[in-house]
């Protein structure tokens, strides 16, 4: 949803510029329209009109009447060069889908066996561009599907890469990677993304402001998500090192996946339905009406499954790299999956959010950090713990007992800045610097730093040896 009204504003925008730009055109046109239209300089001697002059593209994709190909009346030669300019038009809505060039290179990378090094840079670079189409597809597939549908597929799909660079990492048993994939998402929306969001609008506005109450119902939403990573963590600490420990821990995580998923499709009620008011802020619902579906329905549909199944192959090569990089780069497991894979997928809307938070639309900017990171949280984290249930794999909401500090500090910080509804450049600052601290923090941090203190191991006798 937020991603959907995020890109529905930014094309108003540039619609508006180019329409200024054209009137701008038309005014100098005029004024010179004398000399322009009595200039016999044009092919065979006739007279010139400047509306007349196409470029060289529009020529070769165009009939000698001007009617377009992939307009023309013959099937044979309407449907390719209708791919051929659906294709250019796709590419054209993101600048990062220059970056495309490294889906093949990364595959083949794979394929050959090249060095883990290598598959790893290529393939993290290539999901970038797949992570904004995938949104994309998404985007234009919910549009015919009406608010509700559509609202949901979004929230559905909105951090289909990371879900599936976690199935991925899930199947290959490396639960490391899958935890701290997840929380990395949520620092990096709630820190990185906010923090600059609230440091680009407030370098040219003295102080912005956004819903707070949309603001405070998200806080309260982060502090129950917050708790749910805490409360395994403590029990770990305080219970003793038997057997039936990590079998409690198992209960506990599951049952309160299956609760936070409930909570989770009650929001979207909530969000979609019941108080849709609260998140659609007027900017939103005029850029709404204006917004022009590029796509229909199957070929929406046929891009998303396309780009879904180039995002599973290009992870499937970079979670199998991760090993070899850990090796030869030094690098912890921890590290990658919190800082490193959650710019993978979010980078284009990432930047799209602070790009509208510097144009003054904080809501939409808090719509996407706030929002994302609360999908993460009570929806993507808890259905993998599901999914590893059902896979038997030994997913639980247990993380490490830093990873959890981390996380509780992040969210505290996060949650004292947002409640008054107002932001400025400041604050921007602040949640950088947090974001910073926990990344250095990550990154001197090794893998096999375990899990903290056993409280109850402690108070059991063997904790004064």
């Amino acid at each position: 949803m937020a991603a959907t009204k995020i890109r529905q504003a930014f094309y108003r925008t540039l619609t508006n510029d180019r329409e200024r730009e054209r009137e701008r055109e038309g005014d100098q046109r005029e004024e010179s329209s004398m000399p322009a239209t009595t200039n016999p300089g044009g092919p065979n001697g006739r007279t010139v009109d400047p509306d007349e002059r196409t470029s060289l593209l529009n020529r070769w994709a165009s009939t000698h009447s001007g009617t377009p190909y992939h307009k023309h009346d013959k099937k044979a030669i309407r449907y390719p060069f209708l791919v051929l300019h659906l294709t250019w038009e796709i590419l054209k809505t993101n600048y990062v889908n220059v970056l495309l060039v490294f889906v093949p290179i990364g595959i083949v990378a794979g394929l050959a066996g090249w060095s883990p090094v290598l598959q790893f840079v290529l393939n993290f670079i290539a999901i970038i561009p797949l992570a904004s189409l995938l949104a994309f597809a998404t985007e234009e597939l919910a549009v015919p599907l009406g608010q509700t549908i559509g609202g949901l597929l979004n929230a559905t799909f909105g951090n289909a890469v990371e879900l599936i660079v976690s199935i991925i990492a899930l199947q290959k048993n490396e639960i490391r990677i899958v935890q701290a994939s997840m929380l990395g998402s949520i620092l990096s929306n709630i820190l990185l993304v906010l923090g600059c969001c609230f440091f680009a609008g407030g370098l040219r506005f003295k102080e912005q402001t956004f819903n707070s109450t949309v603001a405070s119902t998200m806080s309260s939403l982060m502090t129950v998500a917050t708790s749910s990573l805490i409360i395994p963590a403590t029990l770990y600490a305080v219970m003793s090192d038997n057997k039936s420990q990590d079998d409690n821990i198992m209960i506990l995580s599951r049952g309160t996946s299956i609760i936070l998923l409930v909570i989770y499709v009650a929001y979207l009620y909530f969000q979609l339905k019941s108080h849709a008011d609260l998140f659609d802020d007027a900017e939103a619902q005029e850029a709404a009406g204006e917004d022009e579906q590029l796509l229909g329905p199957w070929s929406a549909g046929v891009l998303l499954v396309v780009v879904t199944l180039l995002v599973a192959v290009c992870a499937e090569y970079l979670v199998g790299s991760i090993d070899s990089i850990v090796e030869k780069a030094h690098i912890s497991k921890t590290f990658i999956g919190l800082i490193l894979i959650p710019i993978v997928g979010n980078a284009a809307e990432h930047v799209t959010a602070v790009v509208v938070a510097y144009k003054n639309k904080m809501d939409l900017a808090i719509g996407v950090a706030i929002g994302s990171s609360l999908q993460i949280a009570i929806f993507v984290t808890p259905f993998l713990v599901v999914l590893g249930w059902i896979m038997d794999r030994p997913m639980t909401l247990h993380f490490e007992t830093f990873e959890t500090v981390s996380f509780f500090l992040a969210s505290l910080v996060v949650v004292l800045l947002i409640q008054d509804g107002k932001s400025n450049y400041l604050e921007g600052l602040l949640c950088l610097g947090m974001y910073t601290i926990i990344a250095l923090a990550f990154y001197v941090l090794p893998d096999d730093a375990g899990t903290g203190v056993n409280l109850g191991k402690l108070f059991h006798g063997n904790g004064g040896n």
